[in-house]
């Protein structure tokens, strides 16, 4: 299974201070509901623990394949054996009045398969989680907490 997703969202604060928030992804748990723990493990290589479906639990490394400043971030990963892979790029845009837009697209592919079938439900209904974590990264950004 293959898919994209994207969405954007206008976040309070001037760009260089939202995109400094979002580049620390250690930080990620805070917002993004289903990860635990970011490690960082290298100047552009990163470790993920998330929660699964059904007590699945997955890990994967990433690693940041473009790091503009204060303009976009892209990122690949493939989990330990190598089912599932993501990629994906956020987007920062000067808004004014203070504001920033954050535009998100996220490309995943899942095996078949046992460990296919809780990665596919992790994924299911990709567009309201990603809505759902944007809108915590928005509350987080501005006030310091998720909502």
């Amino acid at each position: 299974m293959s898919d994209r997703v994207t969405k954007t969202i206008t976040v309070n604060g001037d760009l260089p201070a939202i995109y400094n928030i979002w580049a620390n992804f250690e930080a990620f748990p805070y917002f993004m509901k289903y990860v635990n723990k970011v490690t960082k493990t290298g100047p552009r290589t990163s470790h993920w623990e998330v929660a699964g479906p059904m007590g699945v639990n997955l890990e994967w490394d990433a690693e940041t394949t473009r790091l503009d400043p204060n303009q976009r971030i892209a990122w690949n990963t493939k989990d330990h054996d190598g089912s599932v892979t993501t990629s994906g790029d956020v987007v920062f845009a000067e808004l004014p009045d203070n504001q920033t837009r954050i535009t998100v697209t996220m490309n995943y592919s899942v095996p078949g398969g046992k460990v296919g079938a809780a990665v596919a439900q992790l994924f299911s209904n990709p567009d309201n989680r990603l809505e759902e974590d944007l809108r915590n990264f928005k509350a987080y950004a501005e006030n310091g907490r998720s909502s």
